[in-house]
């Protein structure tokens, strides 16, 4: 499966959970009731995965972790905030960069429409 197919599944699954639980939640309760969503749709779902910063050939262990990491291709970020801000883009594009995925997707669940609060962000997809 691809990214992108990985991601029209998420993306699915994510407006379906926004419907049924609206904004307003914290983003522990959208984490977790997306995984099981995506687990129930047989995706492969790794929670709260740590990420290691390589710096200068030494593994340091700095205490990043991504929330959802789908089929080890996608990194979800999921938010819950007023306004997504300028570090929210550029956290997501360093993990991806970090771990050399190509794809993650930042959700912001605390949006009136969720399709406003999906953004992709690519590093040489």
């Amino acid at each position: 499966m691809t990214e992108n197919e990985i991601s029209y599944k998420i993306i699915g699954a994510a407006i379906e959970l926004h419907k049924k639980l609206g904004p307003g939640l914290l983003e522990s309760v959208y984490e977790n009731a997306l995984a099981y969503d995506l687990r129930e749709i047989s995706l492969k779902i790794l929670q709260q995965v740590p990420m290691p910063l390589i710096y200068k050939e030494v593994k340091m262990e700095a205490g990043f972790r991504l929330d959802l990491l789908v089929e080890d291709k996608v990194i979800v970020e999921i938010k819950s905030v007023e306004i997504l801000a300028p570090v929210h883009y550029s956290q997501l594009l360093t993990y991806l960069r970090l771990s050399n995925k190509k794809l993650g997707l930042l959700i912001n669940f605390n949006s009136e429409v969720l399709k406003s609060g999906i953004h992709r962000i690519v590093n040489n997809l």
